[in-house]
């Protein structure tokens, strides 16, 4: 009887480990998309806080370079939103926002270091490109926070006010949402505090941003279908891997 007993026990934890190690690989698939969704996602915020000090003109329009990889940041956090829910969206946003700050803090003690005789980029140079005023600083980092937060907001709205369709409707509506209120902030803090500025500027160059901002959101939506695809197809293969996003 006790060898039949421990028979039963070594059955039943050859079992338990088998289960274990069944559901490994569809704990590891969740976290590998997760993982390069908040890797694409970071690191286009950083370049967009580092390229934002040059200016361009296109079709009449003078906006920040930083324009270029914003709709990553978009399109990425719509898919998070989607799959893993706005808790993982806030948490996202906020390791940004810190390492935003982290780079910000490094580049500053990096321009106190005096570039040597032979540096092909003297300090004049590295300081002009990479010291952005604290203002300005300060501004992307209000806006971005903020309207970070409030597009996962507004996309778990509209999916639960659609029950799951129209995703196109969610996609669009937050970004588009939350990218007003990003684009007044900024300008209004980075060069209407200071004064750099004036206030009907302010509104002139923020419903100027905003109107390229609402052109990407319509633009980005086939990255995001394209994005969702693959994402749907990747999972397919394992129904349980598939994340279940939380509520809020």
């Amino acid at each position: 009887m006790r060898g039949e007993a421990w028979v039963a026990r070594l059955g039943s934890l050859t079992s338990a480990s088998a289960m274990t190690q069944s559901r490994q690989p569809a704990s590891s698939r969740r976290d590998l998309v997760f993982f390069v969704l908040a890797g694409v996602f970071i690191t286009h915020a950083l370049l967009g806080e580092l390229l934002g000090g040059k200016l361009f003109e296109a079709w009449g329009w003078v906006m920040s370079i930083g324009v270029i990889p914003w709709p990553v940041v978009f399109v990425t956090t719509d898919l998070v939103n989607e799959y893993y829910g706005p808790k993982a969206v806030r948490r996202l946003t906020l390791l940004a926002i810190g390492l935003i700050v982290y780079t910000f803090g490094l580049l500053y003690l990096c321009m106190l270091v005096p570039a040597a005789g032979i540096s092909p980029v003297d300090d004049a140079s590295f300081n002009r490109v990479f010291g952005q005023s604290m203002w300005i600083i300060v501004g992307s980092i209000v806006a971005f926070a903020l309207s970070q937060l409030l597009d996962a907001g507004v996309f778990v709205f509209l999916r639960k006010r659609t029950r799951g369709k129209l995703l196109w409707l969610r996609a669009v509506g937050s970004t588009v949402v939350s990218q007003f209120i990003d684009t007044f902030v900024i300008n209004g803090i980075a060069f209407g505090l200071p004064g750099k500025i004036s206030s009907s500027e302010v509104v002139e160059l923020s419903v100027t941003n905003y109107g390229y901002k609402f052109l990407v959101a319509l633009a980005t939506l086939p990255l995001i279908y394209f994005g969702h695809g693959l994402m749907d197809r990747y999972f397919a293969g394992d129904p349980e891997a598939k994340p279940e996003p939380d509520a809020g």
